[in-house]
């Protein structure tokens, strides 16, 4: 039996692309405290693979799992849901 692999893809924010061909991205999800019952948020750091270095700092972005590109980048770029209106 062949099972299809299911692919994550998360959602987040830009934090950096000084980098060629990859940006950093965060994301934040909220999690309950299991004794107080409070909602905390907790973030995380990926960093994902940007071929055409088409996302800016602040652009919300969907990421998926992949391959390894490098010893840190396991994620690339699916697509950009909102371009940010950064000015410097």
């Amino acid at each position: 039996m062949s099972e299809k692999k299911v692919e994550r893809v998360l959602t987040g924010t830009v934090v950096s692309n000084n980098r060629n061909k990859t940006i950093a991205v965060l994301i934040e999800r909220k999690v309950r405290h299991p004794i107080y019952k409070k909602y905390i948020k907790r973030s995380t750091k990926v960093h994902a693979h940007d071929e055409k270095n088409k996302c800016a700092l602040g652009d919300l972005v969907r990421v998926v799992e992949a391959k390894p590109f490098s010893k840190t980048k396991h994620w690339a770029l699916l697509e950009v849901v909102e371009k940010s209106v950064f000015v410097d």
